[in-house]
């Protein structure tokens, strides 16, 4: 599956999700919640469960979660469900039939809730990249006391675990989004109303270092602020967080964006990982 295939199948999915969640009473969490208790007796699946609350949780008291495992079932757990419930009941008990038939008929929703964990992060707090707290931490040691812009920053994720690791951040975005998401209806640090190419305009001169997380699929901001970077007498460097040619930012970026490779954005990549089906990772763009 390409990447163009991949990025259909996912905005459809959502949207089907999205269908389905608004004739639904049971908010996403609780429905998270009901399935840890029903999966009680499988650790591989609780694990799972209990990172997702877990985030969810750091984020409603305004924190930066930890970083999330793979949210994906195991290939073997109906196996492991059947293994289960065999050693616990005698063949033919109707207690384990039922409990099989409970637990396989929510396999495939469960299966999907964790595949949709970052359409719940969107939609309850405009936080479209998963930032944690190891990988602002990683990232504020990458930065290391320079001064740093970051463009489109959306509801501030980036710039609030740079600022609580003591770092100088100009925090930009144009909000733009407001009136579609939840995109910068609810910041959670300081953030400036400004486009991009403004931003850059006004603190080129006083930053060392510019931060981009998911420019937007398809617009040619991301492309016009790396001519600019290119077209300054400074040097910079530029930080990026995105899926190549994927789900985020333009193709004309992407196309022409040089991506340099380093020790440090290895290691800053160590800290920021794939969840689900979107594979985003850091860059340094020259």
């Amino acid at each position: 599956m390409n990447p163009k295939q991949r990025k259909k199948l996912l905005k459809q999915a959502k949207k089907n999700r999205t269908a389905t969640n608004a004739a639904a009473p049971t908010s996403y969490i609780a429905k998270m919640t009901a399935y840890l208790e029903l999966f009680n007796d499988y650790p591989t699946v609780k694990v799972l469960l209990n990172n997702v609350l877990a985030a969810d949780r750091f984020l409603k008291q305004g924190l930066l979660p930890q970083t999330l495992p793979e949210l994906l079932l195991p290939d073997d757990i109906q196996d492991t469900i059947f293994k289960t419930i065999n050693e616990t009941y005698p063949t033919g008990d109707p207690r384990g039939d039922k409990i099989w038939n409970e637990l396989s008929a929510a396999l495939p929703d469960l299966d999907q809730q964790l595949r949709g964990f970052r359409d719940y992060l969107e939609d309850e707090y405009g936080m479209w990249a998963y930032i944690s707290a190891p990988f602002a931490k990683a990232l504020a040691e990458f930065i290391n006391g320079r001064p740093t812009l970051e463009v489109m920053a959306g509801n501030g994720y980036v710039s609030k675990g740079l600022r609580d690791n003591k770092q100088t951040v100009f925090a930009t975005d144009s909000k733009d989004w407001t009136a579609e998401n939840e995109t910068g209806r609810h910041p959670v640090t300081e953030i400036e109303q400004l486009s991009a190419s403004d931003a850059f305009d006004k603190y080129h001169d006083q930053v060392a270092v510019i931060v981009m997380v998911w420019s937007p699929d398809g617009l040619p901001i991301d492309w016009e602020l790396l001519q600019k970077i290119r077209q300054s007498d400074k040097a910079f460097d530029f930080v990026v967080v995105g899926e190549k040619n994927g789900a985020t930012d333009s193709q004309q970026f992407w196309d022409n964006a040089e991506l340099l490779e380093s020790p440090a954005i290895t290691e800053l990549n160590q800290h920021f990982r794939d969840f689900d089906l979107i594979h985003d990772r850091v860059y340094l763009v020259k």
